[in-house]
């Protein structure tokens, strides 16, 4: 009788135990729009670390991603991602030449980032400025800045 309660308590408890584990992983959907025209694609670079923007060269990112634009419009899913901070870039490719072209300062082409509506030398991104929180399915958008 006292193994029978020792061996139901401890399959209750394991039970217990994993209904409380989260290893959930969740998606991330951006969506772009008011491009100023359907040329090239988007960009989405998406970061999990503090400090890693600024990333002039793109060498930080965590994960990236890039998609068509339709009706100056651009949408895609970062899915199987764990739960934790996630700041978002995205640039308006529209030469299609995979980087950003840079004028005298500023970027020619569009640029964004999670959490900004305007960029300016003493708006600056960061990655603390850019984040937010991802615990559960998330869906976010995204403005083009162009300079």
């Amino acid at each position: 009788m006292n193994k029978s309660i020792f061996f139901l308590t401890l399959v209750l408890t394991s039970l217990l135990s994993l209904s409380f584990t989260n290893n959930d992983n969740y998606s991330l959907t951006i969506n772009v729009n008011s491009l100023r025209n359907s040329d090239g694609k988007v960009l989405f670079l998406l970061y999990n670390e503090d400090k890693t923007i600024p990333d002039k060269h793109r060498t930080k990112y965590y994960k990236q991603l890039s998609a068509t634009i339709v009706s100056e419009t651009a949408t895609i899913t970062f899915d199987n991602l764990p739960q934790g901070k996630y700041a978002v870039n995205i640039i308006h490719d529209e030469n299609n030449n995979g980087e950003i072209d840079m004028g005298f300062i500023f970027p020619k082409e569009g640029i964004g980032f999670s959490n900004f509506k305007k960029l300016n030398i003493i708006n600056r991104p960061s990655f603390s400025k850019a984040s937010f929180d991802l615990n559960t399915d998330l869906s976010i958008k995204v403005k083009t800045i162009y300079m």
